[in-house]
């Protein structure tokens, strides 16, 4: 069994046997390497993001979160190559850009033979020409995304004026090449699309926010009109749905500043 392999497998011990800790004796036994190889695993594994800890003591051992991880999904070569050269290219500036580019690196590792070397041809013939992105403003908006708490932001609308908003977020809209993050504007007493580019200064706070449901926000704006109400679609689109997206240029939307 090649180290990538090993590592898969060590995740899927450790999920098996959660919440109780495993060994690292009994690890290495179970796959037929010495302990030092298991803790060397271990180690990249955590180094890597996979949410395993250590428990020292008697009775203690390695273990798993498995409501951090996700179950073995199995990709043919050719989705594994697309997943892996989509995510190395996505842009610095989008929201969980972060994330996607790790995402990409452990779709990589678990390639092997002619889809890895597909993955890094494909990879290689993107290239993408950006400016510098904002990293704090980007971290702010994903930490107030998953926390469902207020976000303080210094924005520049298209006209050039400066202001500063609180805002209750709702959810991230991608359209005519941007990305903007709506939410409830306190601010304004009204729903609002903030272009992320525009956004000067971004701050977290602890202050929960009330929820705000994206689709409705977007679709009471007063340029609704100009939008019909199907091609509104997310992520989460369920299989065999349309999938023609959101395209209209991003001025149709008198809340998008």
């Amino acid at each position: 069994m090649n180290r990538t392999a090993r590592l898969y497998a060590l995740v899927e011990e450790l999920r098996a046997a959660a919440p109780r800790p495993v060994t690292v004796a009994a690890m290495a036994g179970r796959f037929g390497v010495s302990r030092r190889t298991v803790q060397r695993d271990l180690q990249m594994l955590m180094e890597t993001g996979v949410p395993v800890r250590a428990a020292p003591g008697r009775g203690g051992g390695w273990s798993i979160d498995p409501r951090t991880t996700l179950p073995p999904i199995h990709f043919t070569a050719e989705e594994a190559s697309a997943l892996a050269a989509a995510l190395a290219v996505t842009d610095a500036r989008a929201p969980y850009a972060g994330a996607a580019r790790t995402a990409a690196q452990k779709i990589a590792a678990s390639l092997t033979g002619p889809a890895a070397a597909a993955a890094r041809r494909l990879a290689a013939r993107i290239v993408t020409l950006l400016p510098p992105a904002d990293l704090s403003v980007r971290s702010a908006v994903e930490q107030a995304l998953t926390t469902d708490t207020v976000l303080r932001l210094s924005y520049i609308d298209a006209a050039g004026r400066l202001s500063d908003r609180e805002v209750e977020p709702a959810g991230l809209l991608t359209a005519g090449g941007h990305w903007y993050l709506i939410g409830w504007c306190r601010t304004r007493r009204a729903g609002r699309g903030f272009r992320l580019d525009r956004i000067a200064a971004a701050a977290t706070t602890t202050e929960p926010a009330r929820p705000h449901d994206l689709t409705d926000l977007l679709r009471g704006s007063a340029a609704a009109d100009a939008i019909a109400p199907p091609a509104l679609t997310t992520l989460g689109v369920p299989a065999g749905a349309r999938t023609d997206g959101l395209t209209p240029p991003a001025t149709h939307w008198t809340t998008l500043q």
